[in-house]
């Protein structure tokens, strides 16, 4: 028996995500005019560089805003387990940023050190816009991660470590206006290739993550640990196997088989598996969704009853088996036990049929001994009632 819970149908934060960025992308904008106005005021080479660059973000800006747009769309008929995935393929396409704007930046750096002599020495405004940018942008990231870290959305947390790495290429630009205020023209780029070896850095391990998302990559051993732990602590659930997880843009899929006593009732497995899915979604942050099976017996490891033939056909044979016992015609109904390859089949009739120990026993040995001839059936108990 599999239980089944469908999957979230909506992304509750997908309109604040939109919001965050929209509010990021709104700043960048003041941001990259202030930059390029001071910059050509003030003489800097590099600044104007630091505000196309920031100009550059509003690409990547409107990269995320798309990317949590279409990844907070409910699930429907072509994607039932919803769009999350949009934003893992968001993040991978903004890993690619991150690393296509570390290779920018130290290309520009080499091209500088080759000719130093063009560079103009900047005045004091240069030097005071590339601080105030420093702490824009980091203002931004500190938002962003938090807002990332509240909605659990990973393309919020790669947007965020964007706008570190851009507090990094400002603190170049402010180290190279004072750098060239003080004569020392070379130290801004030289700065300037060490923060775009850790841009693109920061750019692949984010991709790397993105990737292994896509791919279908479970859960970290830590949290598969906990997952088996509140499984184990639910009444009823032997034990577990084939626990499988993948990730969908920050949140977790669990399928997993319990072991449950082959002699409940399949409502009992159904409320025992409900519990199982309530408890990990209540225990264990960002799980999205659950798929509890439910297993008589560890089919992992256990002689396989794919072979044995359902209900129907054993109603049949026992028609056939039981025709000379006139008991048989007062059966009121039978249950069937799928264990270790075999069917072990429980006959309930009513106890007016053995009024002594003996006559249930004498029934007993007749069923039992009818069916003994078919491999396919362990054993028939009968059951007075």
């Amino acid at each position: 028996m599999t239980d089944k819970t469908a999957p979230q149908t909506r992304d509750e934060g997908g309109g604040e995500r939109q919001r965050v960025v929209l509010r990021g992308l709104f700043i960048n904008v003041v941001l990259a005019t202030g930059q390029l106005a001071v910059g050509v005021l003030g003489r800097s080479a590099a600044l104007v560089a630091d505000g196309f660059h920031t100009l550059s973000d509003l690409l990547s800006d409107t990269l995320v805003l798309a990317a949590a747009h279409f990844g907070a769309q409910a699930a429907d008929e072509d994607h039932p387990y919803g769009h999350a995935r949009i934003e893992t393929a968001g993040t991978f396409g903004l890993s690619l940023v991150l690393v296509g704007a570390g290779v920018g930046i130290a290309l520009h750096a080499a091209a500088a050190l080759s000719a130093p002599g063009q560079l103009a020495r900047p005045d004091f405004l240069a030097l005071a816009m590339a601080f105030a940018a420093i702490g824009i942008k980091e203002g931004l990231f500190r938002y962003m991660r938090r807002a990332g870290s509240r909605l659990q959305s990973e393309i919020l947390h790669a947007n965020a470590w964007h706008y570190r790495t851009d507090v990094f290429s400002s603190i170049v630009v402010a180290v190279g206006v004072a750098g060239s205020m003080m004569g020392v023209r070379d130290l801004d780029s030289v700065a300037a290739i060490g923060v775009a070896i850790l841009i693109v850095r920061m750019g692949a391990m984010l991709g790397w993550q993105a990737m292994r998302e896509l791919v279908d990559t479970g859960l970290e051993a830590e949290k598969l640990e906990r997952i088996r732990r509140v499984i184990l602590s639910i009444d009823g659930v032997r034990t577990l196997h084939l626990l499988r997880t993948r990730r969908a843009g920050g949140r977790a899929f669990v399928d997993v088989h319990i072991l449950v006593d082959g002699a409940i009732s399949v409502s009992e497995g159904h409320q025992i598996s409900e519990m199982v899915r309530v408890a990990l979604m209540r225990h264990v942050s960002n799980i999205a969704d659950v798929v509890v099976h439910i297993d008589s017996e560890d089919d992992e490891h256990a002689a396989t009853n794919a072979r044995l033939p359902l209900r129907a056909e054993i109603l049949k044979r026992l028609d056939h088996y039981f025709a000379g016992i006139e008991a048989a015609r007062a059966i009121d109904s039978v249950v069937l036990h799928y264990l270790c390859g075999r069917i072990a089949v429980e006959l309930h009739l009513s106890l007016d049929l053995a009024p002594t120990a003996a006559d249930a026993r004498a029934l007993q040995e007749q069923f039992a001994h009818a069916a003994a001839r078919d491999p396919q059936i362990a054993s028939v108990e009968v059951c007075f009632r």
